[in-house]
């Protein structure tokens, strides 16, 4: 299998909108998945961005400890440290439900608006996006079909249940493409109008859209 997407030093982003040179640095953290906070030099969100490319680039079998390690600028013996057996650092890759718990956290109401505000918000404070990851799983039939498992139960399933209503899982598939788009345009176009606009700027224009699939009307 071809791996696309890597990354030569002096490079500033990757697919997913994660930063290339930043993934050294690790300049926030979290919970092990999305969630804000410091990274006190854990390197605990380099290694996971390390990963999220390795597993959702290649098979399975061809991702190692080591390559990830190097990925990140840590040691392989950290990430055992930080994250245990090569399953269990998957697993954590493989995890939206953080995500979901911060962007499902509204009344179907004002949900449009908070789903913008706060994927742009966790994008900018993980420097990564919290859904895109999936996107590169598509096509590929060993274990990284668990990430597209996964986003349906955790992120697709959980929405549908949220807004009820008449072909919700259908509403609930066409809000998650919006969302997963926004990210793929916010990522395309960096550095442009969509990085220096704020928060709320691009959830005036593209929350409407959002809240009507919501409603349902």
């Amino acid at each position: 299998m071809t791996t696309t997407g890597r990354h030569a030093a002096g490079e500033t982003t990757d697919p997913r909108g994660e930063s290339g040179t930043e993934s050294k640095a690790a300049p926030n953290g979290g919970s092990g998945t999305d969630s804000a906070g410091a990274d006190p030099g854990t390197g605990r969100l380099a290694i996971l961005r390390a990963a999220r490319r390795a597993f959702t680039q290649r098979p399975y079998a061809e991702v190692t400890m080591r390559g990830i390690a190097a990925d990140a600028g840590v040691s392989a013996s950290l990430i055992v440290k930080r994250f245990g057996t090569k399953e269990q650092l998957f697993n954590t890759v493989a995890d939206f439900g953080p995500a979901a718990d911060r962007l499902f956290a509204a009344p179907p109401a004002d949900l449009g608006r908070h789903l913008v505000l706060t994927m742009v918000r966790l994008r900018r404070e993980n420097h990564s996006d919290p859904l895109l990851r999936v996107v590169f799983s598509l096509g590929n039939m060993d274990e990284r079909t668990l990430l597209r498992e996964r986003f349906r139960e955790q992120v697709t399933a959980r929405l549908a249940a949220l807004i009820g209503g008449e072909r919700r899982e259908l509403r609930a598939e066409l809000i998650t493409g919006q969302l997963l788009g926004l990210g793929a345009t916010l990522s395309l176009h960096r550095p442009g109008a969509g990085e220096r606009a704020t928060p709320e700027q691009l959830a005036d224009l593209y929350a409407p859209a959002l809240q009507r699939l919501i409603t349902g009307h």
